[in-house]
């Protein structure tokens, strides 16, 4: 299955210390590689290798790291002859099929996707991502439960991930109830999709892609969620790329399920369904209470 990758935020909120200048946010640094590397590894670990990228801001940056591509930057080898003859014992993207596209420097991801339909074409269905999220879903699991639906889309659903408290107010101001945010009977669009090819024919040229057509498909109840409260975190601000770049240094990274070592046991499948409009378990339908 192709996996679209939007790859060209300027990422504005996590520009100091990201080291970096003139790339996009999923070019930022966790451990060795990039986080856009961290997510494609994700997809490639259950098989899936044809990647579209959607580059916008500092596609040239996107460009060259793929263009000089070392190996040896995540790989054990072994160096011979005086370092004429190198040998990988294992290789990352030797069977990826990685195809880059401009879609333009200030495109809505909504946009990004409509520029790229021709490389989808014949495809019964595709994933995508915001290519600066992680987390260790089954992914199997997730696209099992979107092709037993006749939904249009489907995304990943997480617990808020604030720390913040919410606040119910009185007529008059008085505080009726208080409540940590990640206790809230609401979930959280964690950037996961599966799309059907339906989801051109409600796309609008320069629009967003949830507040656009996935909001007009979750009123007709052809957007599913599959809801995870295991392992999500996204990469929006410093602090947060600070705390996985410490998960990466301590080799505590959930996200990795291609490495059991840094990842730990991999997660058993969830038990649950999608979640209706109405609060009901179902396989129908996703209230948006939360979007990016």
């Amino acid at each position: 299955m192709k996996v679209v990758l939007f790859s060209g935020g300027l990422g504005m909120r996590m520009r100091d210390g990201i080291g970096i200048t003139t790339a996009p946010k999923p070019l930022a640094i966790i451990g060795e590689r990039p986080l856009l590397w961290h997510v494609m590894r994700y997809y490639a670990h259950f098989g899936h290798t044809d990647f579209i990228l959607c580059l916008g801001y500092g596609a040239s940056a996107v460009k060259d790291f793929f263009l000089n591509y070392d190996e040896t930057r995540s790989n054990d080898f072994l160096l011979e002859d005086g370092g004429q003859k190198l040998t990988l014992f294992k290789r990352d993207i030797a069977d990826w099929r990685i195809t880059l596209v401009d879609t333009g420097l200030h495109s809505p991801i909504g946009e990004r996707l409509r520029r790229v339909r021709h490389l989808l074409d014949g495809e019964p269905m595709f994933m995508a991502n915001y290519a600066d999220v992680l987390t260790d879903a089954s992914l199997p699991d997730m696209v099992a439960r979107f092709e037993a639906t006749d939904a249009v889309a489907s995304l990943l659903a997480v617990p808020f991930q604030s720390s913040h408290h919410a606040v119910e107010l009185g007529d008059n101001g008085t505080i009726e109830q208080i409540e940590p945010m990640r206790d809230l009977h609401h979930w959280e669009n964690g950037g996961y999709f599966l799309f059907r090819p339906e989801i051109f024919d409600e796309l609008q040229r320069d629009e967003d892609l949830v507040e656009g057509p996935i909001a007009r498909l979750v009123h007709r109840r052809k957007v599913v969620a599959y809801p995870h409260k295991g392992y999500w975190s996204p990469a929006d601000t410093v602090k947060e790329r600070a705390q996985l770049e410490e998960l990466y240094e301590r080799g505590k990274c959930p996200w990795m399920i291609w490495d059991p070592e840094r990842s730990g046991a991999a997660a058993e499948p969830e038990n649950v369904l999608p979640y209706a409009a109405d609060g009901k378990k179902s396989a129908e339908s996703l209230s948006l209470v939360q979007v990016r």
